[in-house]
């Protein structure tokens, strides 16, 4: 149900992390370091992004149709989307270039850093990330990293590889957006704010010292790092702004918090009516949402009795296939209200959904071989022009990171590239 609102050289440290806005700083690794080293108001709706990664794989056969184009007949899962037809791109035979290690795939799905398997794998930038730095600064939460399930898992990563901690409270999430903070604690955030501006003058001090001594090519390296000390510069000044501006008000009463994390189904329902109230609100206008269910036992939904992890290890046998369907089943639909509500909520003449894309998929092309190729991926709502069913060869997969490229631009990021991607999507084109 659709909720209306009111607004109302040495020694020099290569990593900070800057606590009031969330993110850490790094220096770039320059030639000079090897060694040791080694030792805004506008009258458009804003566009906005939910990207949203299920852990433990769909089940191919009920998700992919078999013919490819607009006219495909619909699957079990894509079914359940039905009143959304006109608004999907389902994709087939796509993957992340270089991604592996069958569950440890999960840490790459939005940055897309190749060899996850391996001890020494160090993340990247996640999509969200780079899009917070672009367009973040517009809105009071620059971006969201949710998650629902058990264990701590995000799909956000910083520019330094570092992952960003997950709300899994949708109470807490919802008192971080919508409830007034005390005197006390505008006052710790004013401070927060204050010692990352202190923190930033300091980094800069060091590096301009350490300009005078290396080389033209660590020069340059030192000159985007000096253009992104500015930018956090203005992201900083902008989050000081919202701390004495009122947050929008709302008519959805506080959520409980979370009793039973086995109820995957009211769980996420719960999640994505914050989600969607986030950007109602435009309180922000990136999220993403980690759907975390493997220790799960999804009991509340009825002929469920086992673990989502075990289920994915099926073998073909036809028991454990059931129950699994139908805790994806239930994952289909909390997406289908989700964007039901989406749909419902205007602005400026256009519905919420229209003017954001979401990205729903899993890392696993199948968890019960904990293969990393032919991963199910579908992208909803606006932005796009649907293309119905994207068919890519299923042997030499399309990489998937293209679309993140096409998914930048059209939040209206300038990039030719984005991870393995360096080209925007074949086949989907913008509105």
């Amino acid at each position: 149900m659709n909720a209306p609102y009111i607004n109302t050289n040495q020694g020099l440290s290569r990593r900070a992390m800057l606590k009031g806005v969330g993110i850490s700083l790094a220096l770039p690794m320059l030639e000079a370091m090897r060694p040791s080293f080694l030792r805004a108001a506008s009258s458009v709706p804003p566009r906005r992004f939910v990207g949203m990664m299920t852990n433990m794989g769909i089940l191919p056969q009920y998700f992919f149709p078999e013919k490819e184009g607009r006219d495909y007949a619909l699957t079990p899962y894509l079914d359940l989307l039905k009143e959304h037809r006109d608004n999907l791109t389902v994709f087939s035979g796509v993957s992340l270039p270089g991604v592996d290690g069958g569950h440890a795939a999960e840490k790459s799905f939005l940055t897309g850093a190749p060899g996850a398997s391996r001890g020494s794998f160090k993340n990247s930038i996640s999509l969200d990330q780079v899009m917070a730095e672009k367009v973040g600064g517009e809105t009071r939460f620059p971006s969201l990293t949710l998650m629902v399930g058990a264990e701590q898992m995000s799909c956000s990563w910083t520019r330094s590889g570092s992952m960003i901690p997950p709300q899994q409270s949708p109470l807490k999430l919802y008192q971080q957006l919508f409830v007034e903070d005390t005197a006390a604690g505008k006052a710790a955030a004013t401070r927060r704010l204050q010692e990352d501006r202190s923190l930033l003058d300091s980094l800069r001090d060091q590096a301009k010292r350490l300009e005078k001594s290396v080389g033209a090519a660590d020069r340059e390296r030192l000159d985007q790092y000096f253009t992104s000390v500015r930018d956090l510069e203005q992201r900083l000044a902008k989050a000081t702004d919202w701390v004495d501006r009122p947050k929008p008000k709302v008519t959805l009463a506080a959520p409980e918090e979370i009793k039973e994390r086995d109820d995957l189904a009211k769980n996420e329902r719960v999640m994505f009516d914050l989600v969607r109230l986030a950007l109602e609100t435009d309180s922000t206008r990136i999220v993403t949402v980690c759907l975390n269910t493997g220790s799960l036992t999804p009991r509340q939904i009825p002929g469920v009795k086992s673990m989502c992890h075990e289920l994915t290890h099926h073998g073909g046998r036809e028991e454990k296939l059931s129950e699994l369907r139908r805790i994806e089943e239930a994952q289909f639909s909390a997406l289908a209200e989700f964007m039901h509500g989406m749909s419902a909520a205007k602005e400026q003449g256009a519905s919420l959904l229209d003017q954001t894309s979401i990205l729903y998929g899993t890392n696993m092309g199948s968890a019960n071989a904990h293969s990393n190729d032919n991963l199910p991926v579908l992208l909803a709502g606006g932005g796009f022009k649907p293309a119905g069913h994207l068919a890519f060869d299923k042997k030499k997969n399309y990489p998937l990171t293209n679309l993140y490229v096409s998914l930048l631009q059209r939040l209206g990021c300038e990039a030719g590239s984005f991870s393995s991607g360096t080209s925007t999507m074949r086949g989907l084109e913008m509105v």
